[in-house]
């Protein structure tokens, strides 16, 4: 079975604006009149970063915010192992040896 890339991940390879903006040095040092097509792929490679980055989650969220919940999350972390470490303690999940 073929291995799925998901849709972030694939997005994530190609964001790089550098070659981009090195094809317009290219063009115009060859005073090509390609270079208003490579202007438009770069708007367009920004226009795509700055929607990946409005459809990112907790954007909404002001620093504090963030800050907060991630407070929130790595408290829930700490409780829910402690309580793993308790039920291990308990040794009702030992399996007998053979």
């Amino acid at each position: 079975m073929a291995a799925v890339i998901p849709k972030q991940e694939a997005e994530d390879e190609d964001c790089s604006l550098l070659p981009l903006v090195h094809d317009i040095i290219k063009c115009m040092d060859k005073d090509s009149q390609d270079v208003h097509q490579e202007l438009n792929k770069l708007k367009m490679k920004i226009q795509e970063a700055r929607e990946q980055i409005l459809a990112m989650p907790g954007i909404s969220l002001s620093p504090e915010q963030q800050q907060q919940q991630l407070q929130n999350l790595r408290e829930q972390v700490r409780t829910k192992n402690q309580l793993l470490q308790k039920y291990k303690s308990l040794c009702m999940f030992d399996i007998p040896k053979p």
